[in-house]
Formats: structure tokens, C-alpha cells, sequence
């Protein structure tokens, strides 16, 4: 137990660099939060709902941070800062971050799959602060949600998503996946609030080029097919 603590505790350190040491990150409250998530859902697989409710409360009163007790959570997460809510039906997979004030939260349980109102975080993605994940959806392994998007449909793995509604960003993703991506998109201004709209303006306004030349070149040999067969009528009637 004590190697797999030292091990989580690395996984920890390699994804933020403002520890100096082990024993402060067992002063996160990412990391109490986890460490009483996992009593609590011991206890509501087991059916003790009450006591599972009061080690979740214990919790959200200590760390800011809400995760419902019957929530599936794998290896290695890392809530960075707090004030986090997770919701009942959700599963988060291993190796996953998520950074402040974000929501895997429930829609009405009348759509999508019945008795999964909370998403499905795949192995290793990462949600940057103040996103908002909501209902039965999955976010693909290696993906990653940037600040403030709000994500209602599946995420394919390894993209990287922006804005509300979130969308895919237009960069490679083999441009910058390799390494771990804080806050899950680049520092660079094609990822900067203020200049999204303009990116995807540009984007949208290259394929109205394209279609535009598309039906330029159709009409041409629409009329160039016209003309040689006007020509051929002209021959005939001579």
C-alpha cells in the first residue's frame, strides 16, 4: 500500500512542479479528496448509502471538492485546486486530470442510456478549469478540454476542445500531444479566448472559398458543354 502511495504521489509531482516534496502534496485537497471518495465508495457498494453520504460530506466540508460516493474512479487522479463536482454515474478512467471548478455533471435521465446521467473520462484526459461535462457522454483517452468549454457530445480520442459549444481545435493533434498539457490546451494565442472566434471564422471562411471555386469551376463547364453544343446545333442546321 505504501509503494502504491509513493507511486500515486510521483504521478502527482510529474503532472504539477510546485511541490518540493511528497508530504506537501499529501496536503492537497485533490488528494484527501480521493483518499475519502475511495471509503466512501467502498461503503456504497456495500450498501451502507448513509454512511457513504456522510464521508462525502466530510469531504466536501474539507476540500471544497464534491464527488458523489458512487462515482468509478481508476489510478492516478489528480484534481488540481478544488472546488470540483462529480456526479453519481460517472467513470473516470486512469491517469486523468482535472483542474478547478469543473462539473462532470448529470442531464435528465430520460436521454441518452438509461441509469447514466454522468460522463465517461477514458484514460489519461485532461479537463481544464471551469469546464462543464455534461450528461451520458464520453471523453476519448489522451483527450483534452480546455478552460471554460462546455462539452455536451462524445470527444474522439486524442482531440482537444474549446469554446461553447465545444468544438475541435484545427491544430494537428500529433502537434503537441506527447508531452502533458496543463490546463489541456497550449499557452499559445490560437488557443486564447479572444482569438478562437477568429480561428474559427478563418476556418469557416477558407471552406466558403472552396465551395465557392467548386461552383465556379462547375458553372465553367456547364457553359463550356453549352457552347459546344450550341456550336454543333449551328453546324446541323447549316
Amino acid at each position: 500500500m505504501a509503494r502504491s502511495l509513493v507511486y500515486y504521489l510521483d504521478s502527482v509531482k510529474a503532472r504539477d512542479p510546485a511541490p518540493r516534496s511528497r508530504a506537501e502534496i499529501l496536503l492537497y485537497p485533490g488528494v484527501w479528496a480521493l483518499g475519502l471518495h475511495r471509503v466512501a465508495h467502498w461503503l456504497f457498494t456495500g450498501q451502507l448509502f448513509f454512511l457513504a453520504r456522510v464521508v462525502n460530506h466530510l469531504s466536501r466540508f474539507l476540500t471544497a471538492i464534491d464527488i458523489h460516493p458512487g462515482a468509478k474512479i481508476g489510478r492516478n487522479f489528480f484534481i488540481d485546486h478544488g472546488f470540483t463536482v462529480i456526479g453519481e454515474t460517472a467513470v473516470i478512467g486512469d491517469d486523468v486530470t482535472i483542474y478547478q471548478n469543473v462539473t462532470l455533471g448529470g442531464t435528465n435521465p430520460a436521454n441518452g442510456i438509461a441509469g447514466k446521467r454522468h460522463p465517461t473520462i477514458e484514460d489519461g484526459a485532461i479537463i481544464g478549469s471551469g469546464a462543464q461535462v455534461l450528461g451520458p457522454i464520453t471523453v476519448g483517452a489522451r483527450a483534452r478540454v480546455g478552460a471554460n468549454a462546455v462539452v455536451t457530445r462524445d470527444v474522439p480520442e486524442g482531440a482537444t476542445m474549446i469554446g461553447i459549444p465545444a468544438r475541435s481545435t484545427l491544430v494537428d493533434v500529433t502537434d503537441y500531444q506527447k508531452p502533458f498539457l496543463p490546463y489541456g490546451t497550449p499557452c499559445r494565442d490560437l488557443f486564447d479566448p479572444s482569438t478562437q472566434k477568429l480561428e474559427i471564422m478563418r476556418c469557416e471562411l477558407e471552406q466558403m472559398r472552396a465551395r465557392l471555386a467548386d461552383l465556379i469551376a462547375e458553372r465553367e463547364a456547364h457553359g463550356a458543354r453549352d457552347d459546344a453544343a450550341a456550336e454543333a446545333k449551328d453546324r446541323d442546321c447549316a
